[in-house]
């Protein structure tokens, strides 16, 4: 799945589009490279966002097979890092 996909469809994001341009400007790295919007991600895969405030960083856990998923299940797809 595509990264951008992924950051929305976890609600790690609101929308793709903000998910696509966070990408182009380069705050979102996976596994310590800078990502680009069709970088395909895996589990395993350590994404880290790089916000105003410091840095996020997640743990891919699962990939969704459906466009979104509920809320609730969000702890099963991807783990925040200390």
């Amino acid at each position: 799945m595509r990264v951008d996909k992924y950051l929305s469809s976890v609600n790690l994001v609101k929308r793709r589009t903000i998910a696509q341009d966070m990408v182009k400007s380069g705050v979102v790295f996976i596994n310590e490279t800078a990502a680009k919007p069709s970088k395909e991600v895996k589990v395993g895969d350590i994404i880290e966002i790089r916000y105003l405030k410091g840095p996020k960083r997640y743990e891919v856990l699962k990939i969704p097979t459906t466009k979104t998923i509920p809320k609730s299940a969000k702890d099963e797809y991807v783990k925040e890092l200390a």
